[in-house]
């Protein structure tokens, strides 16, 4: 299993983006977790196949129908943790 930390950028608050980004997650077979950032912006940590994850971190470029992503930036981490599900936090 693989897990990366995900930043989003743009507009992507107000809009169902976290909402996005669970379905999404879940339909992949990810846990983890995605929430809003103080700064307007979005943040998620994925687990998973790595083929998977890649294939979200794609769909996070595009987001749902209001988005706008101005920037996606990801990093592959050691997993501190073992998520069961996936959740908005």
């Amino acid at each position: 299993m693989k897990q990366a930390h995900v930043f989003i950028s743009g507009h992507v608050q107000g809009i169902g983006y976290r909402q996005f980004v669970k379905g999404n997650a879940r339909k992949l077979d990810l846990t983890g977790w995605v929430r809003n950032t103080e700064d307007g912006g979005v943040e998620a940590v994925l687990q998973g196949e790595e083929s998977m994850i890649e294939l979200m971190i794609e769909q996070c470029k595009k987001g749902p129908f209001m988005a706008e992503v101005e920037h996606l930036g990801f990093e592959w981490e050691e997993e501190e943790e073992t998520f069961t599900e996936f959740t908005i936090q």
